[in-house]
């Protein structure tokens, strides 16, 4: 069993990390700068450490005595992946670490210079193979676990809305945040993966209406798809921030956003659709349908702490 360092541990998928990470056996060292960074959930013998992902000493006392290295890039510092990804990489080669396992949380393009954003993640990985610390690389393309945040959840429960900005017949490989995490765990201790960079996503392509089924069954009413304009997403997702997010912060999110919708809508690359046969041929992993997956969530308003993104 490794001891494992999971940066991001306070948001929804580092919780998924280490609640997949203690289920397996593994020992975890819980990477935020929150006191309780677990939402309500509690893990016996996780310790929390703080650190600062733009200082390299900071995260090097993070990573000391760990054998692996968990790392999620942070949604509101979607610029900064090559900077954050090379402190990452460069800390953990002091540190000895055995592996990194970086997920980017979109999708890997085939051939550098492939437009829009998904191009970070082809520098970031070059980036990180460059640090000499031996890592692993998943782009995960689209979450099922995003349908319980303060940016959907609310429309789904109080309205029978399913909010998205995806066109009707636009096809996605929605994966669950603790798939996720059990393939970033496969990765731990697999020589072959040393080097590998990969997407995945679910077992299944969906469209929206299809999705809107399976919330309506989980829910026990009619949950109806009712797509919004990537610019009006854009506003959703921002302002569920609150007061967390400064207006000139909100300001410069809210069209980002907005554009990488855009972008997944029209890409002829298809950036939200994942072949998983040989990806499964490789790391074989029972995969959660999104049935199965909405049927098992807590679908009652509640005033437990809800993150605001992914």
């Amino acid at each position: 069993m490794a001891l494992v360092a999971v940066f991001g541990a306070s948001g929804r998928q580092g919780l998924a990390q280490v609640r997949q990470l203690k289920a397996a056996g593994h020992d975890v060292r819980a990477i935020s700068r929150s006191a309780d960074p677990f939402y309500g959930e509690t893990f016996e013998n996780v310790e929390v450490r703080p650190a600062d992902i733009y200082d390299e000493d900071s995260v090097f006392a993070a990573m000391e005595g760990a054998d692996a290295a968990f790392y999620t890039h942070p949604l509101r510092a979607r610029v900064d992946r090559v900077v954050a990804v090379t402190t990452i990489g460069r800390a953990g080669k002091r540190a000895g670490l055995k592996r990194v396992v970086w997920n980017t949380s979109g999708w890997i393009p085939d051939k550098a210079g492939d437009p829009f954003s998904y191009g970070e993640n082809t520098k970031a990985i070059n980036a990180l193979w460059r640090t000499g610390v031996p890592a692993t690389v998943f782009g995960s393309v689209l979450f099922m676990d995003n349908l319980l945040t303060n940016w959907a959840f609310p429309f789904i429960v109080n309205e029978g809305r399913y909010v998205y900005p995806h066109h009707p017949d636009l096809e996605c490989s929605w994966i669950s945040l603790d798939d996720v995490a059990k393939f970033m765990i496969a990765a731990i201790d697999r020589p072959d993966l040393e080097g590998a960079w990969m997407n995945i996503g679910g077992p299944e392509i969906l469209k929206p209406r299809t999705v809107a089924k399976y919330l309506s069954e989980a829910v026990g009413r009619p949950i109806k798809y009712d797509p919004s304009t990537p610019a009006e997403f854009g506003r959703h997702l921002a302002n569920a921030f609150g007061d967390d997010m400064g207006e000139e912060e909100r300001s410069h999110l809210a069209p980002a956003i907005g554009a990488f919708y855009e972008y997944n809508n029209r890409s002829p690359l298809k950036p939200f659709r994942v072949d998983m046969g040989p990806v499964l041929e490789r790391i074989p992993i029972e995969l959660e349908t999104m049935d199965h997956w909405a049927k098992r969530q807590d679908w009652r308003l509640s005033n437990k702490p809800r993150p605001p993104a992914g």
